[in-house]
């Protein structure tokens, strides 16, 4: 309530209206992008905001549920975009969670087909705003042609958002922060993904006056203050944008045994390990975890995940090394598929996070730890990981396990880097800086969003041209 009568003082202080403001989400189709915008639409809606929430059906199914528990739900409406089908991408693939990854590019292609009927939604609800994603040009691009604004979201850190940037622009020169930067057979990888660039380009081009980043000024201040001064916008932080309510529809007979073990075991004890919803593991990299986890010693939760439509004919014994499961014991508990993460990471019993550095885990590790923000073991696998997790090693809250030159897991990092993160006298300062750096953050609660509300506030209100 405080929170609200403030802003509408600042907000008159300013100069603009409290009317509602309605504001057209359209974030990609994957759940590490859908989760930061919907936890942004919960936290807008209570802020004199009416939130039309576009996603496919089968994405919406879920929000859906998230909603019905919340007293906000009224201002937060699902719109439902229809993809094109075809044999190959039939609706329940309209999302790239657990998406075989041949697919992706026909999910890519079937999104941007559905730009008819995103301007046919807009010319119907009228928006005084539309908030995008980080590959679709084409969103702003129709929302410009209808006399409306229309910002860019995008769910990375802004370390990674000033170096692709960067790389992108000014091919050839260094990066002015070295402690970001990328190995051999990651700049392979990145040279394989060059699809995107001209779309990405676009897309930040088109954000109209300033640019909203996942991010907070404890962690990346640097990077935030760098991207404002080189480029002709204002890019604003909007915090971790984490969930708050813990709560699940998938609550079952497995999460309660899950609790359980954690329950058995000591404070800060266990290493839970996931690598996001997108991304499976080779089978080399299941071996070399496997070594990696049984060598270190210590508790572990491993959450190994398999394609939609692969998972069911996989046997998690199969695809292990042989004896392993007989070896760990009661030591490890190895989950098939999805894991409660936010109930595995508020436990008490979690004291670090073996993660792919996805920068929603990265910012999960920090609110969600059970005493405050617990260290991050990082094993980067694509896209934004790598600058990600040298972010992460660059502020003290994690250390990275570092591959081979080919690219390759190995055991004996792994290993080694847990027991220093988790165990060792040489990680304290780790667990230290990130319980510190976890407790400022859940401290300073959404300040960002009172800031962005008066940001979008004054922006409606201002005569947009084309």
């Amino acid at each position: 309530m405080k929170t609200g009568i403030l802003l509408r003082c600042l907000l008159m202080a300013e100069g603009t209206q409290t009317k509602i403001i309605k504001v057209l989400m359209l974030p990609w189709l994957g759940h590490g992008h859908i989760s930061p915008y919907l936890e942004l639409a919960k936290r807008l809606s209570i802020r004199n905001f009416h939130i039309y929430f576009c996603s496919t059906p089968i994405n919406l199914k879920s929000i859906k549920e998230k909603l019905t528990q919340k007293t906000n739900s009224s201002s937060i409406e699902l719109v439902e975009l229809h993809l094109p089908s075809s044999p190959e991408l039939p609706p329940h693939y309209h999302t790239s969670n657990g998406l075989p990854p041949h697919l992706m590019i026909h999910l890519k292609k079937a999104f941007e087909l559905s730009a008819a009927q995103f301007s046919v939604l807009l010319q119907s609800l009228t928006p005084d705003l539309v908030i995008y994603d980080f590959n679709q040009p084409w969103a702003a691009e129709i929302a410009s042609s209808q006399a409306i604004p229309a910002v860019e979201f995008v769910i990375i850190g802004a370390a990674m958002v000033a170096f692709g940037l960067h790389l992108m622009k000014n091919p050839g020169e260094e990066f002015p922060f070295p402690e970001i930067y990328l190995r051999g057979y990651e700049k392979r990888k990145m040279l394989q993904n060059q699809g995107d660039k001209d779309k990405i380009l676009q897309a930040t081009n088109h954000s109209y006056k300033i640019f909203l980043l996942k991010s907070c000024r404890e962690i990346e201040g640097k990077f935030i203050d760098y991207l404002s001064e080189t480029y002709d916008k204002k890019f604003v932080p909007l915090g971790p944008l984490v969930p708050e309510d813990l709560t699940s529809s998938n609550d079952d007979d497995r999460d309660k045994e899950i609790m359980e073990w954690l329950d058995q075991k000591e404070k800060s004890s266990v290493v839970y390990a996931s690598f996001g919803s997108e991304y499976y593991l080779t089978q080399q990299e299941i071996v070399a975890m496997s070594q990696g986890l049984d060598l270190s010693n210590v508790n572990f939760i491993w959450a190994l995940r398999f394609p939609v439509g692969e998972e069911e004919n996989i046997s998690i014994k199969e695809v292990l090394p042989d004896g392993f499961l007989d070896k760990i014991g009661n030591r490890g508990k190895i989950v098939k598929g999805w894991a409660p993460q936010a109930k595995i990471l508020k436990h008490s019993s979690t004291g670090g996070f073996l993660s792919h550095c996805g920068w929603c885990s990265v910012m999960e590790s920090l609110m969600w730890g059970g005493c405050g923000g617990i260290p991050i073991i990082g094993v980067p696998m694509h896209s934004d990981q790598p600058v990600n997790a040298r972010v992460v090693e660059a502020i003290g809250v994690g250390v990275e396990a570092v591959r081979d030159e080919e690219g390759n897991l190995l055991g004996e990092e792994i290993a080694k880097v847990i027991r220093m993160v988790m165990v060792d006298d040489s990680g304290a300062e780790i667990r230290r800086k990130a319980k510190e750096l976890g407790e400022t953050l859940v401290a300073k609660g959404d300040a960002e969003i009172d800031n962005l509300s008066i940001e979008l506030a004054q922006l409606c209100s201002t005569e947009y041209s084309k």
